[in-house]
């Protein structure tokens, strides 16, 4: 894994896919970042959306004391042994009164010679630079609720709305009328959203990648392409005719014209894309040497997103999230068949429209984080479901273009290997799925907070599983924390294993604890684990701080630091569970891949009255359906305990 594996970010962590080939970084790199690539995405027209930026406040340093005693406070739980948890506060002290302040100096320094001292860093270490496969690694997705029963249950139906409502959400952004995340008191950073539409992530051969955009400064967002994908075949549709959207009908024409005109598969040049980040640069060099291909290549990254159109009808939660996450898998007379041929997995916005118009979208995780794709979504199904909706006016419409990839003998051999490489990597991954019978309506009337219940059913559910295996704890949990009240601000670890969370475990195990201990206890864990989410998401987390720490040092000071390979510190960022909620009434889906290769990625959703949703991934050697089991006794026990308190009172 790359160096900075122990610090994976907001919802869809990422991770090193054991199987899948990892090749060295390939010598005199041809393809490389353009200088100061990032500064290239403009902003939108002067309105809400940007207005707040120039008054965000830099993302602080935390206090080096502060940092070094919540370390040693999140490791007394990690710990097997008293002996253990000893000898590591012995190394933090030692690194304390050692080299640690004269890195906090360094960093301080960097904090005041750049906007934002941690961006190049989490860029690049966390996203560009890391090699395997974005697919299961790196990339997330959300399923949407059913096309509203008032409009036509097709296909081109649902992906024509979906087209329209987006573009018009584009608009919208563009304009400068998105008005920020977050409280109206205390706006969100919108910086990254600059990467949203018309832009696309690139494989770099010298081992880094970056983003292209297309975007134009005063756009207004009256012209711009989609690109569709049908049977691995690539598709130009123009959604605009001098300047006018043109109406759900007029788009769904153009959709049927694409279903009705790929009868066939075609190369699976798409799949090239969930290579390992070197080899899918290699290929992609082949592949745009060809002035051809390259303009091709050009519309797809210039397109202001991609619609899939998948020919699977999923009919189950896990069908559907499959789907989504990495495309289906189809064995035919030819072997094996994967729904990835039908993506182009550097977009940051791919809306995948399955046969039965079940729908989603898979999200490109570099340079944007989940919330804002959280919101684009949000709105658009939300505009589409209300039946006031402008579906516009029909007028004439105009041909789709195809846009068929010349393919030579070298490239058809890189999708076989790419294709064998998938398959191994999305063959390897198991997922569960679970609703609770209650949501987050029950969890206020027992006056606590929906996020840290759904964190306590997870620890709780996690301690079940290993006691039943045998084994002592393996790791931490990461939770993300938004940092987006802070200028360019991404994310920061909560974590969720503390002292007060464990004593609240142990009493659900030990049979002689009262159910009054139990809620207690409760009470206590989540009231901590709400301290450690407000201070993460008020950049006074340490995580990141520790990384910054490591980041400034020299080369001939990094074996000076024992508390770096002490067994409990790395347990501590082994992140054995890695967590995230969204916000939205209107998904069915979400989820991302586990972060380690014996963890689990548990993606939840607090935000339903009448139930908590669980998607839980990880490898297939793990007991996936063991632990969500588990969870879903947890969720039940939670919920009779306070019953049970109902009842009494």
């Amino acid at each position: 894994m790359p160096p900075v594996s122990t610090y994976p970010t907001s919802g869809c962590l990422f991770r090193s896919a054991f199987g899948v080939r990892r090749i060295t970084t390939l010598s005199s790199p041809t393809t490389m970042p353009p200088a100061n690539w990032k500064a290239k995405a403009p902003l939108s027209l002067p309105g809400p959306t940007f207005a707040a930026q120039a008054r965000l406040p830099k993302l602080p340093v935390p206090q080096l004391e502060q940092s070094l005693r919540k370390l040693k406070e999140s490791l007394k739980p990690i710990a097997h042994s008293a002996e253990e948890y000893d000898a590591v506060v012995a190394k933090v002290d030692d690194f304390a009164e050692g080299l640690a302040p004269k890195l906090h100096e360094r960093l301080l320094k960097r904090r005041d010679e750049t906007n934002h001292w941690l961006e190049e860093w989490w860029d690049n270490d966390a996203y560009l630079a890391y090699r395997d496969s974005v697919v299961v690694n790196v990339s997330y997705f959300y399923g949407f609720e059913d096309q509203p029963s008032h409009l036509p249950q097709t296909q081109a139906s649902r992906a024509a709305n979906l087209i329209r409502a987006a573009m018009l959400f584009r608009k919208k952004f563009k304009l400068g009328q998105v008005p920020p995340e977050g409280p109206k008191d205390d706006p969100w950073c919108m910086d990254t959203w600059r990467w949203m539409f018309d832009c696309c992530r690139v494989p770099g051969i010298g081992g880094k990648d970056w983003s292209v955009t297309y975007a134009k400064e005063g756009d207004t967002g009256d012209s711009g392409h989609v690109v569709l994908i049908r049977k691995g075949r690539f598709w130009r549709l123009d959604p605009f005719k001098d300047g006018k959207l043109l109406s759900s009908q007029d788009l769904e024409r153009q959709i049927r014209h694409v279903l009705d005109s790929t009868t066939h598969e075609y190369p699976a040049i798409g799949t090239l894309t969930a290579s390992n980040r070197d080899v899918w640069a290699k290929d992609y060099e082949r592949l745009r040497s060809d002035p051809h291909n390259a303009n091709i290549i050009d519309t797809i990254h210039s397109s202001a997103f991609i619609v899939c159109l998948d020919t699977e009808r999923p009919s189950n939660a896990i069908e559907f999230s499959r789907g989504l996450w990495h495309g289906a898998v189809t064995w035919t007379d030819k072997g094996v068949q994967l729904g990835l041929c039908n993506r182009w997995v550097d977009k940051p916005v791919e809306f995948i429209v399955f046969g039965n118009a079940k729908a989603g979208i898979m999200g490109e995780h570099s340079v944007m984080d989940g919330t804002p794709t959280v919101t684009l979504c949000d709105q658009v199904v939300r505009v589409i479901k209300d039946p006031a909706f402008d579906q516009g006016s029909e007028t004439s419409t105009v041909v789709p273009v195809a846009l068929d990839f010349h393919v030579s003998p070298q490239t058809e051999q890189a999708i076989k290997n790419a294709t064998d490489a998938a398959f191994e990597l999305v063959d390897s991954q198991a997922m569960s799925f679970h609703l609770t019978k209650y949501g987050k309506a029950a969890i206020k009337r027992f006056q606590t907070s929906p996020d840290s219940w759904a964190q306590m059913i997870i620890q709780l559910a996690y301690a079940r599983l290993l006691r039943s295996l045998g084994q002592k704890r393996q790791g931490g949990t990461y939770e993300s924390a938004t940092t987006r009240k802070f200028y360019k601000g991404r994310t920061e670890v909560i974590r969720t294993v503390s002292s007060e969370s464990e004593a609240f475990v142990e009493s659900m195990l030990n049979p002689s604890a009262t159910w009054g201990k139990r809620k207690a206890l409760f009470r206590e864990a989540a009231k901590k684990h709400i301290e450690i989410a407000k201070a993460a998401g008020s950049g006074q987390g340490f995580d990141r701080h520790l990384m910054g720490l490591k980041k400034v040092m020299e080369k001939d000071e990094v074996d000076t630091v024992a508390l770096f390979d002490d067994p409990v510190f790395k347990r501590s960022q082994h992140w054995v569970l890695s967590t995230s909620a969204i916000f939205s009434g209107i998904f069915e889906a979400y989820g991302w891949g586990e972060v380690v290769p014996d963890g689990f990625g548990v993606a939840y959703m607090t935000g339903f009255d009448d139930r908590l949703m669980y998607t839980i991934t990880s490898r297939n050697e793990m007991p996936n359906k063991e632990f969500c089991e588990e969870i879903a006794k947890a969720a039940d026990d939670l919920y009779e305990l306070f019953m049970m308190e109902d009842a009494r009172m």
